[in-house]
């Protein structure tokens, strides 16, 4: 297998469906907008990553599932970006479990196509910052082992990257709770790996994240999220009441 001198960044991407994506923001939201926003937060995400990459040594990927979505999944991503699939069926062991068999799942997958390390990276964070993406590849690049930990504000993880397919790193996860960050570090430490932790951010997942959301978009003039401030209109979103903090 031919190795490359690259990182290999995957959004976790899931074909958007009414009813079936992003229901923690229904309400407000009905079905068929939720599903909506959630293309557009792909194709945010995914549009970063081509930016990160004319920085840094990045190759993108759409980490998807189901098997047989990859057609749903070819519209929302950028040129240049490629697909894995990421839907946790290959034998694991018995500690990973759910959400964690993907992401496992999703670095075997693109280590696996020879890069010399792995980011996964979530769908719903849409006003990321680039240059995160650019520090967490360089910071794999350089000698030596380690992991790269993007931390949630909510007690989850953004980005988590290796140079190795580290499944104790998602072994006993309670995931969608607020100690999953604390756990993984817990579990890189126990691997002698050092941590390379980058800035909080936020994943858009409930009302009041949506509103924090939306007031981000429509004040920035630099464009950090076109998809979403576009489908915030094409929806009608733009005076939707904003939740309280």
């Amino acid at each position: 297998m031919q190795r490359h001198s690259d990182c290999a960044i995957a959004v976790m991407a899931k074909a958007p469906q009414a009813g079936r994506s992003k229901t923690r923001l229904c309400p407000p939201l009905r079905p068929d907008q939720a599903a909506w926003l959630s293309r557009a937060f792909h194709r945010d995400m995914f549009a970063k990553i081509a930016q990160a990459a004319r920085q840094a040594p990045i190759t993108g990927y759409a980490a998807y599932a189901p098997a047989g979505a990859e057609a749903v999944i070819a519209e929302l991503v950028t040129p240049g970006i490629g697909l894995v699939l990421a839907d946790g069926t290959p034998s694991m062991p018995p500690q990973v479990q759910g959400f964690g068999r993907c992401l496992l799942h999703a670095v075997q997958g693109m280590l696996a196509r020879g890069h010399a390390a792995a980011c996964v990276l979530n769908s719903d964070s849409p006003t990321l910052p680039v240059p995160y993406l650019v520090r967490a590849a360089r910071a794999l690049l350089e000698r030596g082992e380690r992991v790269v930990l993007g931390p949630a504000e909510d007690g989850g993880y953004y980005l988590l990257g290796m140079r190795q397919a580290h499944a104790h790193l998602f072994a006993d996860i309670a995931w969608s709770t607020g100690t999953v960050a604390d756990t993984t570090r817990r579990r890189a430490a126990s691997l002698g790996l050092d941590v390379v932790e980058l800035p909080r951010w936020y994943d858009v997942d409930d009302a009041a994240s949506l509103s924090r959301l939306l007031l981000a978009v429509a004040g920035d003039d630099s464009g950090s999220a076109p998809a979403t401030l576009t489908a915030f209109r094409h929806l009608g979103l733009a005076d939707m009441p904003m939740a309280a903090e």
